[in-house]
């Protein structure tokens, strides 16, 4: 009994660091798309403008 216990608090550390450490990667992969979209655009912005301008728009749609 005890040691099941100890491996189930075990899973859930385990789980919570997993969550937490991939949990922007879904921002991250959507500025990249959104850099690689700007290029696309008639007057295209250098990388850098780019990636700002599109933090900023997917940071405020996330608030």
């Amino acid at each position: 009994m005890k040691i099941k216990n100890i491996l189930i608090v075990i899973f859930i550390f385990v789980g919570l660091y997993i969550v937490l450490d991939f949990r922007d990667h879904n921002t991250k992969r959507a500025i990249d798309a959104c850099v690689a979209g700007s290029q696309k655009l008639e007057k295209p912005m250098t990388i850098q403008e780019a990636k700002e301008f599109c933090k900023k728009k997917i940071s405020a749609k996330d608030k």
